[in-house]
């Protein structure tokens, strides 16, 4: 490989002008733990001559101290910054490494091996060309290996490299090799990989890296750095449809109206007519506006700022795309999940979706099946853990336009966040929309809910009264019940154990089950506020997610709730269904308070304290916070 630091010095200008019209290739390293990504990778950049002579003294020091290959170079030193990587000698965060060659330029991720952080990896392919998969020669294909595998095919990326490295360690033996080889294309074919280039390798001695191994003459292939330096990777993006989601309305004074953000498919130009999704209103573009001036056109990848021939409305996460091409627009899909949490995906659980600059409510349906990533077969699930691959129904509380992930990465990939933690729980692909979502439209009726507050002369409300088992919940709202009928006020109760007879008889106690458990009641409770009632709701409802979404679900003042709030020691004391000594006895699982979580209220309507209220006191200052809330008269 030629020494850039040569032409640089010799003729800087020359260099320039090679170094821009270089084609760019992003690749991602992948596979199971401790296959050697960081070692071939801290290799490729020492052999690009990309490590400096003061990195290169700290690699040599630090190879002393925390290496593991004795008086050798550790390259993967090179890589591994974090010092619990260096201390456990894995890959836990994405590294993303920038090096260059004669022919190319390379962005390379490295990602980790380890089952806890494959989220991690689907971070780093998510924007790959190429996938190198490192196989250990001394391991051979792993159930990480078959699973980055997947993901890789998941996540659109076609061209995939079967590194197997180590072969120093089986004496470079063909036969190891090609049993590898074989045993992974026979998998590669059942996922749809079908551009798959197997190399032996040892990073570590760096045979067949950058140049031919003599310890190999049985292989007659390209190196990794040839292989990399001459792939074809068809870029699909350019050749579609015109399409920029709205990342910001460019607004620096009265005069000027423009809209920024990435081009992430096909062209565009100055009068190329355009739509505005979700919307659908139309116009065209009267410039494209950058820092260095107006461009003819702007193609993928390209961050720009657009001007419309007509005053519309546009805003932040709106998507600008081609009249005759448009994007679908919808809000319920199916869609593939990649669930990235330690804590499981809680199937009607309320969580946060971001797609584009976008970001919207969204609820996960129990999965269709999930993937065994070894035999690739679906498999019934209720649920999804860390790390498992799904396919499920994604509901979101607003249309959105989008494309199949498999036509546009950038408008058919989404996250999903928790809405309490704002952490990153998942990765979804989303395939197409479900004809439901379109043709169930919203029944217009005559008698609506103002019309049932007019006929029963106060206003409608959900108090929800939540606290641990033996709390009492259900005493309190029986009182207050009692009073408010005695006053004309038009009420129903739901109870937990009474609407787990009924409604909810098919569900369980666990997390999961609990979260369906207090959807269908809320879901219950807004219709019956619809129908001008308030409704006392009576559930132990042990997670805050759950209680704020039964709040989004009616109007602003329309959502009372009341923290029951006792002891476990005192609930256990009026343990009269002996649930809780169920519970200690390990012959009740998932009890709230004992095996299963409760959350409390931050910030309730009302907090009654039972160990200094009775039961009567406690109704009358619910009654008299309904009162104030302007519920009751």
């Amino acid at each position: 490989m030629i020494d850039d630091a040569d032409l640089i010095a010799q003729d800087i200008d020359s260099y320039l002008e090679i170094h821009q019209h270089k084609t760019l290739l992003r690749f991602i390293t992948c596979g199971s733990v401790d296959d050697g990504k960081s070692t071939l990778i801290g290799r490729l950049l020492y052999e690009s001559h990309l490590v400096f002579e003061d990195q290169l003294a700290a690699l040599e020091a630090d190879s002393k101290k925390v290496g593991t290959q004795g008086d050798e170079l550790d390259f993967a030193l090179l890589v591994d910054g974090l010092s619990a990587e260096r201390e456990q000698g894995i890959t836990i965060d994405v590294a993303y490494r920038y090096f260059s060659t004669e022919k190319r330029k390379f962005i390379v991720a490295d990602t980790p091996g380890h089952e806890q952080y494959t989220r991690n990896m689907v971070t780093g392919a998510s924007t790959a060309d190429v996938a190198v998969i490192l196989v250990d020669a001394r391991k051979g294909v792993l159930t990480q290996t078959r699973r980055h595998s997947y993901l890789v095919a998941l996540l659109g990326i076609r061209t995939v490299v079967v590194a197997v490295n180590k072969l120093d360690t089986a004496g470079y033996s063909p036969d190891v090799f090609a049993k590898i080889e074989s045993e992974y294309r026979e998998f590669a074919a059942a996922i749809g990989l079908d551009d798959v280039t197997a190399i032996p390798l040892s990073a570590l001695h760096g045979d067949n890296i950058t140049a031919p191994s003599p310890n190999t003459p049985w292989y007659a292939g390209p190196t990794l750095i040839e292989f990399l330096e001459t792939v074809d990777v068809e870029d699909r993006s350019p050749a579609g449809p015109f399409r920029m989601p709205v990342q910001w309305v460019n607004r620096p004074d009265a005069g000027f109206r423009g809209f920024s953000g990435t081009v992430v498919g096909g062209t565009v130009r100055p009068g190329d007519r355009v739509r505005v999704f979700p919307a659908g209103t139309e116009s065209s573009v009267a410039r494209i506006v950058t820092r260095a001036g107006d461009l003819g056109a702007a193609a993928t990848g390209e961050s720009v700022t657009l001007t419309l021939a007509d005053e519309i409305d546009v805003s932040r996460g709106d998507v600008l795309a081609a009249l005759d091409a448009p994007p679908g627009v919808a809000d319920q899909f199916e869609a593939h999940v990649v669930w990235m949490s330690e804590r499981e995906m809680l199937p009607g659980r309320p969580y946060l979706l971001k797609l584009g600059a976008r970001t919207m409510n969204v609820t996960i349906t129990e999965p269709k099946y999930k993937v065994n990533v070894n035999t690739l077969e679906h498999v019934a699930a209720n649920t999804l853990q860390l790390n498992e691959i799904g396919v499920c129904t994604v509901a979101l509380d607003r249309p959105v336009a989008f494309d199949p992930y498999t036509e546009n990465r950038d408008t058919g990939g989404f996250v999903v966040i928790d809405r309490l933690t704002n952490d990153t729980v998942g990765a979804g692909l989303l395939h197409f929309a479900l004809r439901r979502s379109s043709n169930v439209p919203w029944q217009a009726v005559d008698v609506d809910k103002k019309a049932h507050v007019a006929l029963k002369g106060h206003r409608p409300c959900v108090v929800w009264f939540t606290g641990l088992s033996g709390a009492g919940k259900s005493t309190i709202a029986n009182l207050v019940e009692r009073r408010l009928h005695s006053d004309g006020i038009h009420t129903t109760m739901l109870d937990g154990d009474n609407v787990r007879h009924g409604l909810n008889r098919d569900l369980g106690f666990t997390d999961a089950d609990r979260v369906e458990n207090v959807r269908r009641v809320a879901e219950v409770a807004r219709l019956m506020v619809e129908a001008g009632l308030v409704v006392l709701v009576s559930f132990i409802s042990p997670f805050r997610a759950e209680r704020r979404m039964a709040r989004g679900l009616v109007g602003a003042g329309e959502f009372c709730e009341v923290f029951v709030d006792t002891p476990l020691p005192v609930a256990e004391s009026r343990d009269a269904k002996g649930l809780y000594a169920k519970a200690r006895r390990g012959e009740l699982r998932n009890f709230t308070g004992i095996d299963s979580p409760y959350e409390a209220p931050e910030q309730a309507e009302l907090h009654v304290d039972t160990t200094t209220m009775s039961s009567e006191q406690a109704a009358d200052a619910v009654v008299a916070r309904l009162v104030e809330l302007g519920v009751l008269r």
